[in-house]
């Protein structure tokens, strides 16, 4: 059986290729005891799971595997693969149909119906992992914010932070984002042209 891997992580300061590295290492060894013969490697970078928008790679592999060139996919976890269970379900159906099979190396699921309520949940759970976390980021950012405090690392042109993390105007910036804005205002475009097509 041919096989390929699929790997992902998403964008973060502490994500890095070794969240790669340790994927491929864990499907290859998955691949190795059933007999898979790897013959490719997918692998999305800085990109969340919650769509196969903008995952380049996941779309490659999703192309290859409808011209049958391979005969299955192994990822990690489910997660990897996706963290919307319509996502998910809609690009299993594809591989289904391509007559490609979905492995996943560090989660059993069996087969029979036992299997579709597990891998039912594991759908479930990546996507709940998502919404959650980004609720969570949502709560500490407006939180932050309420503080009048920077919860960002880039500010606008014409703030900066203090030394308590407080967003305070930067004069020696301020005065610059004034001036364009009242030659806005006058009708001015202060040499600032438009590119058109």
């Amino acid at each position: 059986m041919r096989g390929v891997i699929y790997a992902r992580y998403s964008e973060g300061p502490r994500q890095t290729d070794q969240s790669i590295e340790g994927q491929v290492a864990d499907c290859k060894a998955y691949a190795a005891e059933h007999g898979i013969d790897i013959i490719g490697l997918y692998a999305d970078r800085h990109i969340s799971g919650t769509s196969v928008e903008g995952r380049d790679e996941f779309q490659r592999m999703m192309y290859d595997a409808e011209h049958r060139r391979f005969d299955a996919v192994i990822v990690w976890k489910i997660d990897r693969f996706g963290r919307s269970r319509e996502d998910i379900a809609v690009n299993k159906i594809r591989l289904r149909k391509a007559g490609v099979q979905l492995m996943y190396a560090k989660e059993a699921v069996p087969d029979g119906p036992e299997g579709i309520l597990l891998e039912s949940l594991l759908e479930g759970l990546a996507e709940y992992y998502s919404a959650d976390l980004q609720q969570k980021v949502c709560r500490g950012l407006r939180e932050t914010a309420k503080k009048g405090l920077s919860p960002f690392g880039t500010l606008p042109i014409g703030y900066k932070t203090d030394a308590d993390r407080r967003i305070v105007v930067d004069p020696a910036k301020a005065e610059a984002v004034r001036e364009v804005f009242r030659m806005q205002l006058a009708g001015a475009d202060g040499g600032i042209r438009t590119l058109r097509s």
